[in-house]
């Protein structure tokens, strides 16, 4: 399959094989990807990310000698199944997840990791139980600014504004104007 790869600090356009879903995934083809600021982030600053998650628990630093494929905001239609699932969706449903894969050494993140690809390639595996469907027939390139709208989400509510504070947003980029 063919991907955009993060590779000697560059992105480049190559081929690699096809994912197989192991125990509880789901193979999806990737219909919509957005580019991220982390990921314009990491295409300069990738060594400083790999640094910095070396002290996170549980997260495994990408190796900058291997090939990394970014993309964690991404819409994707369901085309298998891996063994051990519940195959609620039919194939063909369009769905977003969560960035992250629920493997047996843990969650995994996708998109900033050598071993799961990221919606940069035309195919991706996801986590079953991750999975949302995509409602009433939302074209991908909105579905896919689900992640971000997420997280803009997460940060109102987090700031717990009662009504008589005046909240400010710095930077009018997806999250912010989410």
């Amino acid at each position: 399959m063919r991907a955009a790869i993060f590779r000697n600090g560059e992105i480049v356009v190559d081929t690699l094989p096809e994912p197989k879903p192991a125990a509880g995934a789901v193979l999806v083809k990737t219909l919509a990807c957005g580019i991220c600021g982390s990921d314009l982030h990491a295409r300069k600053h990738a060594h400083r990310m790999a640094e910095f998650s070396r002290h996170l628990p549980g997260r495994k630093p990408m190796d900058l000698s291997r090939d990394v494929v970014f993309g964690h905001e991404f819409c994707c239609e369901i085309l298998d199944y891996g063994p051990a699932t519940q195959r609620k969706l039919k194939p063909g449903t369009l769905v977003c997840s969560l960035p992250a894969l629920l493997t047996p050494d843990g969650v995994r993140t996708i998109g900033y990791s050598n071993d799961h690809v990221g919606g940069y390639a035309e195919r991706m595996l996801l986590s079953e139980a991750l999975l949302l469907e995509v409602p009433n027939g939302l074209a991908a390139k909105h579905a896919a600014l689900t992640e971000p709208l997420a997280v803009g989400i997460h940060a109102v509510a987090k700031a717990n504004v009662r009504g008589d504070e005046v909240p400010l947003v710095i930077g009018c980029g997806p999250v912010g104007l989410a």
